[in-house]
């Protein structure tokens, strides 16, 4: 173990304090008939952005890079063998105007394209895949392709043929049959024909998609999107939004309609961090609002939209040439009115009929709609209030979110604070990425807020130590500081971790809730946090005590309850964050006496330092056990470093 790793677990055991013996009782009073305030339907949920590779070559399940040659580098992806040419006159869509041209004459080279796809293309046995593309002959008679999967030996492991004949674009495919798993493949396409012919938007979807639906997701890292059981689903992102400037910030008129006519948006951490820059990171808008007001559909979440306000990012741009005047706002207020028509509208508005025409007659139903991101100073309030007074007037029950800003506390967020309690937003947006002592020492956070003001959205928040991983410690520690947001359940609305998702081979930022390679994925110890609280939410918070106060890091404790009127259960969660085993007597006022049945789910790890990972990833996985429980007065003992969720049948 390194030093400075020593050292930090070290500083965290020592915050937490390492007092008392097992032998210590510690009484937690809990009062099941004092049923408390509703926890929504929405506590916790999920927030995406397209960082880390999360949607092109991740999420979305397109196997092919710059599939319409539109990056900045028409062959940024591709390699080009023999004479092939970028043309732009006649193209096949006017969004996206550049295509290939191929030219054969029999040279020994031969001639074509080979796409290396996102870090490989991940290619299993068995399944099927659809090639398919836009093709035009221009030399005359039929042209024939010979499409080859090549593995990272150069071996080439599947081979069909296409033949393409006319001077007009049509859409052409082949399905692709691999009897062999291989993670780094490349797709080629090789000209058999003599001649000269034209291909655009060249596309690898696997059939085996998130719910079968075409241009959609990958399947296994949908379902653990579903598997987590959110409440809400916050897209497309934060800073990618703002943009570094207005001309890249995120427009989703830009995201809907036919996705080959899509066009591309280069993605702002493609060079946010040059230490990580990813010259080929692109957003090819495949995975657009349609897509995501879909998968909020599939995985049981609703949508959360964020807009754009009117601002560029503010830590990137500080040009007020590049933030929209408040006099000219009105097109971007238009945005995010007709968004929520192509949400919610009638098939007969505008926007409704392109959301029917795109296969989704019903409303999506949409109830909340974020304006802004990270932004501070009064360019924001000043900004943001036109947006709540129109979208107010003529949507009413749309809940409208606004920001608090970048930081948890300090001068922006004591400004911003009464400006949204000002403007009346309905939830204000709080975003952390701190240190496991201050995730400790934040479970009381939202005690002493305002319960009549605006409420909490915890829009992204993780713990960060030292090294920025994935460990069992910052899991510990955002178990601990969520018992403040179901403890405050009158306060604190929605709450989702951030960021979602990260690749292996091509990552910006971390810690991260699920990382993935081409063929398989790993949940964090973070993420099994996450799903044990969506899957234990409960109805109603009840009171637990200890010493007539609530459980906020005494002994190491941490600890909230709630009832499930749905299901008639007592649930518990506790978190030990000691080294200690903890004897806890349970005080349960109004549960009959007798035995009551139910289960505990320990999430544990001896080491702080313990993480999964792609080759080993069920290091820390929460084992589920059946428990008895003597009411009126029970016993459980905690094991140390430990986050224990007990379901007890009232």
């Amino acid at each position: 173990m390194r030093r400075s790793m020593k050292k930090a677990i070290s500083l965290f055991l020592l915050s937490m304090g390492v007092s008392g013996l097992m032998a210590q009782t510690n009484e937690f009073k809990i009062d099941v008939q004092q049923t408390g305030a509703p926890i929504q339907s929405t506590m916790y949920g999920i927030f995406f952005e397209d960082i880390n590779f999360g949607a092109d070559g991740g999420l979305y399940a397109e196997l092919i890079k710059n599939r319409s040659f539109e990056f900045e580098n028409p062959f940024g992806g591709w390699t080009p063998f023999g004479n092939v040419t970028i043309q732009t006159k006649s193209p096949c869509f006017d969004k996206n105007p550049h295509y290939a041209r191929l030219s054969f004459n029999k040279e020994l080279t031969g001639t074509g394209l080979d796409n290396e796809g996102f870090k490989g293309i991940g290619i299993k046995a068995g399944e099927k895949y659809d090639l398919s593309f836009y093709a035009r002959t221009v030399t005359n008679g039929p042209i024939k392709f010979r499409i080859n999967l090549v593995n990272d030996k150069h071996d080439i492991y599947e081979t069909k043929e296409v033949e393409i004949n006319g001077k007009d674009w049509k859409k052409y495919s082949v399905v692709l049959t691999p009897e062999v798993t291989e993670a780094h493949s490349r797709l080629r396409i090789t000209m058999l024909t003599q001649g000269t012919a034209d291909l655009e938007h060249i596309s690898l979807f696997p059939q085996n998609t998130f719910n079968n639906r075409p241009n959609g997701m990958r399947a296994d890292l949908a379902q653990a999107l579903k598997d987590l059981k959110p409440g809400v689903f916050r897209f497309p992102g934060g800073c990618i939004v703002e943009g570094t400037n207005l001309a890249t910030r995120y427009q989703w008129k830009n995201t809907v309609g036919p996705v080959e006519n899509r066009p591309i948006n280069i993605n702002r951490w493609n060079y946010t961090f040059p230490h990580k820059k990813f010259p080929d990171y692109y957003q090819s808008y495949g995975l657009g609002f349609f897509e995501y007001f879909q998968l909020s559909e599939d995985i049981g979440a609703e949508p959360l939209p964020v807009l754009n306000c009117g601002l560029s990012c503010q830590y990137e741009n500080d040009d007020p040439n590049e933030n929209c005047p408040v006099d000219k706002l009105q097109p971007y207020i238009d945005d995010a009115l007709d968004l929520i028509e192509f949400a919610n509208g009638p098939v007969t508005s505008k926007w409704g009929k392109l959301r029917a025409d795109m296969g989704h007659p019903a409303s999506f139903n949409l109830k909340y709609l974020a304006i802004g991101n990270e932004q501070w100073g009064s360019l924001y309030p000043e900004r943001l209030e036109p947006f709540v007074k129109q979208i107010r007037a003529k949507y009413p029950e749309i809940q409208v979110i606004g920001s608090s800003g970048p930081q948890a506390e300090g001068e922006d967020f004591d400004y911003l604070w009464p400006e949204m309690k000002r403007i009346n937003v309905d939830l204000v947006d709080e975003h952390y990425y701190r240190s496991p002592e201050w995730f400790l020492n934040g479970a009381k956070r939202y005690d002493s807020y305002d319960r009549n003001g605006p409420k909490v959205f915890a829009g992204e928040y993780a713990c960060h130590p030292n090294n920025r991983e994935n460990s069992f410690l910052t899991a510990l520690a955002e178990a601990a500081f969520m018992t403040g947001f179901e403890r405050n359940a009158d306060v604190v609305h929605i709450c989702t971790y951030a960021p979602l998702f990260a690749h292996v081979d091509a990552w910006q930022w971390r810690p991260d809730l699920i990382w993935f390679d081409n063929l398989s994925l790993v949940k964090t110890p973070n993420y099994y946090v996450q799903q044990l609280y969506g899957h234990n939410a409960g109805t109603n918070v009840i009171p637990l005590s200890m010493q007539n106060e609530p459980v906020t890091g005494q002994n190491d404790l941490y600890a909230t309850a709630a009832v499930d009127k749905k299901t008639n259960e007592l649930i518990i969660k506790i978190a030990n964050t000691g080294i200690q085993h903890r004897k806890i007597k349970l005080d349960l006022n109004g549960l009959s006496g007798g035995k009551h049945k139910g289960t505990v789910t320990v999430l544990h790890a001896s080491d702080l330092e313990a993480k999964n990972t792609i080759c080993k990833p069920d290091q820390v996985v929460p084992v589920v056990s059946d428990v008895e429980l003597e009411a009126p007065a029970a016993e459980v003992i905690l094991r140390p470093l430990s986050f224990s969720v007990y379901r007890i049948a009232l």
